[in-house]
C-alpha cells in the first residue's frame, strides 16, 4: 500500500478553523430558525471539515458534477452542518444557512435533492449508505475517478439496512466508497446500544469486507490521514469509525444527554460563543432561491424492437418484463437491473445473461436494493429492481424516501394475487397497489399480456418519478397485436356494444376472468362492456366515466388484490373526481386472509373468477 505524505501543519490548522466555523453556524442557523440538532452537527464538524475541505474533488460551481467527488449525509438531521460546509465552499452565501427551516427556503430540516450537491433526500436513518453504494456503481460503470463519502451516526448503525449496504459494498468490492461512522454515543432517547466501543464498529465493518480505521473524529491530523489513507485502499471499501462527542467543544452540550432536536436559546448561543469563538456578521438573506432547477431524467432512446409474439400464444406478464428489458439494454446503455435473488422467476436474468456487468445481484435485501437504485438513477442511469411484490412491502420507506429524491426508479414486483397459487398467503402481493398509489407522483402499471407487459416496460423507461409494474405468475394468452400502443394515463376497451349492461373493470388475471364472463354472459344475451386498466395511476377519470355511463352507470370492478386501495377504490375516485358517480357498483376483490391452494381454485374461492363477475353483473343489471 502506498505511503500517505505528511500533513502540513498549516493545513492542520486551516481544516481546524473550517470545523470550528462549521460548528458555529450550525449553531447560529438552528437557534435562528428555532429548531433542528446543533449537537448532532458539533459531533462530526471536523469530519466534515476534513471531507469539504482537503478529501473530495468538488466544484461549487457545479456541485452535482458527475466528474467531482459526492457526499452523502446519512445522518440527514445534521443538515445544518452539511448546508453550513456547501456555503462555506461557496455553492451559496452565507446568508442562506439563516434561512433554515423557512418554508420559503430550499435548506429544508433534512437535505433533498433540491440543494444543490444533493444527491438523495436523508432523513430516514439508515439508508445513505445503500445510496452511496449506488453513486459508487454508477461512477465504476461511468469509468469516472469519482469518489464517494457518506457519513453515518451512530443511532442508525442500529438499522439493518446499514449492514445490507455493508455486505453489498464489501461484495462488489466499491473502493471508490468511504463512510465515516460519527460515533457520539447519544441516541435521540438514551446512548446508543454499543456507546464508545469502538471494537465492536470495527469488527463489524471488517466482516463485510472494508478497510476499516478507528480514530478520534476530533483530532483533525488523525481525520486527515485517515482521509489520506482510505483513497490508497484498493479492491475493497473503507469505513473510517471516529470517536466523537455530541455537543463537541461546548462545555454544557458536550456528552450531555437530553440535547437531541433542540436548538439553543438566543441566550444560550451566546454562551456558546463565548467558548468557542466568533465569526464575522452574517448579512441578511435577500430572498433569492438557490434551489436546483433540473434533476437527473431518463435520458432518452430509440424504440426497441417490437415483440415478436404470435397471436393465441401464453406467456407470463413477468417473463416479457424479463424480454422488454432485453430489447431496451440493446438501444439503451443506461438500462441497469438489480434483483432480489429472483431474477430467475421475474426473468430479469434474460437481461442480466445479455448484459451482465449492467445487472447486480441484490441479494435478499429489499431496503438496500431499492436505495442503491436511487444512487445509480442520480448517476443518469435508469435503474429496474425487481423481486416478489409482496416483499417491496419491505422497502416501502426506500421507496417514499426515493419520491422525495425525485427519483427516477423503476421497480417491478411479480407473483402478485392469490392467482400464485400453492405458495400461500406470504408470498401473495395483496397489498401493494395500495401502497405505490400512496406514493407521491408515482405511476401504477398493471400489464395483462406480454405485449402490454413489454410496452409498458418500454414506457417505463422514458418516465418520470417512482413507476411500478405489477407482473402476475401464471402464462397468460396474448390479447394485443404487437404494434398495440400503451399510453398512459390510459386504458383499453376489449368489449363494447351499444347494448352493454355493465362495464367491467380488471387488470391482469382478472383482465381474462372479466373477458370469460363476458362470453359467459353474451351466449345467455346480456351485453356487456370489458376494460383493462392496464395503468391503474393515473387514472382518466374522464374517460373512465364516459364507458360507465354509456352501460348505465352500472360498474363491477374485479382485481386480485385486497378491497382496500386497490383497483375498485381507485375508479371509484377517479369516478367521483370527474364528476359522474355510477349508479350501481360492484367490487369484486380478495376479502379474508387466502390459504394454499391451485391458482384457479383460490380465484374462485375468493370471489374473482368469471363466475363471481357474471353473478355481479346479474345483480345490478336491471
Amino acid at each position: 500500500m502506498a505511503a500517505t505524505s505528511p500533513i502540513s501543519a498549516s493545513t492542520i490548522d486551516a481544516i481546524k478553523e473550517k470545523a470550528r466555523r462549521l460548528g458555529i453556524y450550525s449553531m447560529m442557523s438552528t437557534t435562528a430558525a428555532g429548531s433542528g440538532h446543533p449537537t448532532s452537527c458539533l459531533s462530526c464538524a471536523e469530519l466534515m471539515a476534513g471531507v469539504f475541505f482537503y478529501a473530495m474533488k468538488f466544484d461549487p460551481q457545479n456541485p452535482n458534477s458527475p466528474d467531482g467527488d459526492r457526499f452523502v449525509l446519512s445522518k440527514g438531521h445534521a443538515a445544518p452542518i452539511l448546508y453550513a460546509a456547501l456555503a462555506e465552499a461557496g455553492v451559496f452565501p452565507l446568508s442562506r444557512i439563516m434561512t433554515l427551516r423557512q418554508l420559503s427556503s430550499e435548506l429544508e430540516g433534512h437535505p433533498t435533492p433540491l440543494i444543490p450537491g444533493v444527491d438523495a433526500a436523508t432523513g430516514s436513518l439508515g439508508q445513505g449508505l445503500s445510496v452511496g453504494a449506488g453513486l459508487a456503481i454508477g461512477a465504476k460503470l461511468d469509468s469516472s475517478s469519482t469518489r464517494v463519502y457518506v457519513l453515518t451516526g451512530d443511532g442508525e448503525l442500529a438499522e439493518g439496512q446499514v449492514w445490507e449496504a455493508a455486505e453489498f459494498s464489501g461484495h462488489y468490492k466499491l473502493e471508490n466508497l468511504t463512510v465515516i461512522a460519527d460515533i457520539n454515543a447519544l441516541g435521540q432517547s438514551e446512548p446508543t446500544m454499543y456507546q464508545h466501543d469502538m471494537e465492536i464498529y470495527r469488527r463489524k465493518f471488517e466482516s463485510e469486507g472494508f478497510d476499516v480505521q478507528v480514530i478520534d473524529g476530533h483530532d483533525v491530523a488523525a481525520v486527515l490521514a485517515a482521509l489520506d489513507h482510505a483513497k490508497s485502499v484498493k479492491g475493497r471499501p473503507q469505513a473510517i469509525v471516529a470517536r466523537t462527542i455530541k455537543g463537541h467543544g461546548v462545555s454544557f452540550l458536550a456528552g450531555k444527554e437530553h440535547w437531541h432536536g433542540k436548538a439553543l436559546s438566543k441566550d444560550e448561543l451566546g454562551k456558546a460563543l463565548a467558548e468557542v469563538g466568533t465569526v464575522a456578521p452574517i448579512p441578511p438573506d435577500p430572498g433569492k432561491s438557490y434551489a436546483r432547477t433540473s434533476l437527473p431524467e431518463p435520458p432518452d432512446f430509440p424504440a426497441p424492437a417490437a415483440p415478436d409474439y404470435k397471436a393465441g400464444a401464453t406467456v407470463a406478464t413477468r417473463e416479457a418484463y424479463g424480454y422488454a428489458l432485453k430489447r431496451l439494454g440493446a438501444v439503451n446503455k443506461h438500462i441497469v437491473a438489480i434483483s432480489g435473488d429472483v431474477k430467475n422467476s421475474t426473468f430479469s436474468e434474460i437481461f442480466g445473461d445479455a448484459y451482465p456487468d449492467h445487472f447486480f445481484q441484490g441479494y435478499i435485501a429489499e431496503q438496500n436494493m431499492v436505495s442503491v437504485g436511487v444512487g445509480l438513477a442520480a448517476r443518469g442511469r435508469v435503474p429496474f429492481i425487481d423481486t416478489f411484490a409482496c416483499f417491496l412491502s419491505r422497502a416501502f420507506d426506500e421507496v417514499r424516501m426515493a419520491a422525495i429524491s425525485r427519483s427516477n426508479i423503476k421497480l417491478c414486483g411479480s407473483h402478485c394475487g392469490v392467482s400464485i397459487g400453492e405458495d400461500g398467503p406470504s408470498q401473495m402481493a395483496l397489498e401493494d397497489l395500495a401502497m405505490f398509489r400512496a406514493v407521491n407522483g408515482s405511476i401504477v402499471l398493471y400489464p395483462s399480456d406480454a405485449v402490454s407487459a413489454e410496452r409498458l416496460t418500454e414506457f417505463a423507461a422514458h418516465a418520470e418519478g417512482i413507476t411500478y409494474i405489477r407482473t402476475s405468475r401464471p402464462k397468460t394468452v396474448i390479447l394485443y397485436s404487437i404494434d398495440e400502443k400503451f399510453p398512459v394515463p390510459g386504458f383499453k376497451v376489449l368489449r363494447r356494444s351499444d347494448n352493454d349492461r355493465a362495464t367491467i373493470i380488471g387488470a391482469g388475471i382478472t383482465l381474462h376472468e372479466a373477458l370469460k364472463a363476458a362470453d359467459q354472459l353474451k351466449g345467455q344475451g346480456i351485453a356487456v362492456r370489458v376494460i383493462d386498466l392496464y395503468c391503474v395511476k393515473p387514472l382518466d377519470g374522464a374517460a373512465l366515466a364516459a364507458e360507465v355511463k354509456a352501460t348505465g352507470g352500472r360498474l363491477v370492478t374485479v382485481e386480485d388484490h385486497f378491497d382496500e386501495g386497490g383497483i375498485g377504490e381507485a375508479v371509484l375516485a377517479a369516478l367521483l373526481d370527474a364528476g359522474s358517480a355510477p349508479s350501481k357498483v360492484r367490487r369484486l376483490a380478495v376479502r379474508g386472509m387466502p390459504h394454499s391452494g391451485k391458482p384457479d381454485e383460490l380465484v374462485d374461492k375468493f370471489g374473482i373468477s368469471a363466475r363471481h363477475i357474471v353473478d355481479a353483473v346479474k345483480e345490478i343489471g336491471s
